[in-house]
């Protein structure tokens, strides 16, 4: 008796897609697919573990070093563990719904094992197959991977289950049959084509940060003349931009306001965070939230609409560096300020009363700005490059700066 063999029977992992374009489609998968699908690319940058690894590893192994960049002793790696404690809390409800990740870009090398016809006519939606073995690669979105691997090797660290991992869909895109070459260029294009964005202006954006919601309060809370007419101050602050421009009808920049309320809170040494997070339990010693908001919102909600009529004409007073300096200069007036170089709010308004906040060269030269060979000035050195000496001039008018900024 001879026994028949089975028609064919394509096995393999089974992902519900829909393509875009003739060689990739997009869809969602949970995580353990992807575990199961993409090796962990920190194991497989462990030599001791590649070693014993199967060779179906090795081969991905080596694949995946012809189109990426080492983890190992990178930021990228380092990266990792935070963006792991990121997708955890996201995971387990404690940002909301103020939180995502992209759509990891995966690189199938080789034809696929099989691709239905629609599953619902019109949808463009399919079935496709990727047998055991077949190499697929992070060419974009691998931080993303290695900590999807991270969470799913030991998820009771993070505070998850299995269950909860299980439950959860994970967007893809997926590059079917491209060479080594053309896979390589898509991660060129990922990597270098897109523009930076500033990571002060990034900051700005950042709704949990306390700097972002105090500096939002603070312009909310603020009503300036413009024409003749009332209106929020919050409208002269441009939330996207790095700069303003002079067609723009906004006078400052968020992360301007943003730089002023963090010197306001933590003096000089605000200067150095202007482009860090502020987490809620980093507040000054003796300090907290409460005490904080209810002191400088009003603080530079006052100083605002004092100098309102200097903001609307867009002087010297909207440049990022000359607000941190003054934010140094209010930090003086709050209750936590070292009591040696504390002030009155009287004494402080005695110290800004005869600056000159025009944009000229005789007065910001050298303090906030440079001028140039026709006499025009620069303001786009930073908050640290500057802020000090804006604060220097401000709070020491015996100075030369501080003669300088007020005409003498």
């Amino acid at each position: 008796m001879r026994i028949t063999m089975p028609t064919a029977v394509i096995e393999g992992t089974q992902l519900t897609v829909m393509p875009f374009r003739a060689d990739a489609v997009i869809g969602t998968m949970s995580v353990p697919t992807l575990v199961q699908l993409v090796p962990s690319p920190r194991r497989e940058e462990d030599t001791k573990t590649l070693k014993v690894a199967s060779g179906a590893v090795r081969r991905h192994a080596e694949l995946r070093s012809l189109v990426q960049r080492a983890l190992k002793s990178t930021q990228k790696g380092k990266n990792v563990g935070s963006y792991a404690e990121y997708i955890a809390d996201g995971v387990n409800g404690e940002l909301g719904a103020g939180w995502s990740t992209p759509p990891i870009t995966f690189w199938h090398a080789g034809p696929l094992a099989a691709l239905s016809d629609e599953l619902l006519p019109g949808t463009g939606l399919r079935t496709l197959t990727i047998t055991p073995g077949t190499s697929v690669v992070a060419i974009d979105g691998e931080t993303q991977t290695t900590a999807w691997h991270e969470l799913y090797d030991g998820p009771e660290r993070f505070g998850l289950t299995y269950n909860e991992l299980a439950s959860v869909r994970v967007p893809f895109e997926l590059y079917v049959d491209l060479s080594v070459a053309d896979a390589r260029q898509i991660f060129y294009d990922r990597n270098v084509q897109g523009v930076a964005v500033a990571k002060n202006l990034a900051m700005s954006m950042d709704q949990r940060d306390f700097a972002t919601r105090l500096a939002h309060r603070v312009a909310d809370a603020v009503k300036v003349d413009v024409e003749g007419k009332l209106i929020p101050f919050a409208k002269l602050v441009n939330a996207t931009k790095r700069q303003v421009g002079k067609s723009d009808p906004e006078v400052i920049t968020l992360s301007a306001l943003r730089a002023l309320v963090i010197t306001a809170i933590y003096g000089r040494n605000g200067l150095t965070r202007s482009a860090e997070t502020v987490q809620e339990d980093e507040l000054p010693n003796g300090t907290d939230v409460a005490q904080v908001e209810a002191c400088v919102v009003p603080l530079l909600a006052r100083l605002i609409a004092e100098h309102s009529a200097h903001f609307v004409a867009r002087s010297a007073l909207t440049a990022p560096a000359v607000l941190a300096g003054l934010g140094i200069a209010v930090h003086h007036t709050t209750p936590w300020a070292d009591p040696a170089n504390a002030l009155s709010p009287d004494a402080l308004e005695r110290l800004l009363a005869d600056i000159q906040w025009e944009r000229e060269a005789r007065y910001w030269d050298g303090v906030a700005a440079k001028a140039g060979a026709t006499g025009r000035l620069n303001f786009s050195g930073g908050v640290k490059d500057s802020g000090g000496r804006v604060a220097d001039a401000m709070l020491y008018p015996g100075t030369e700066a501080g003669r300088r900024i007020r005409g003498r």
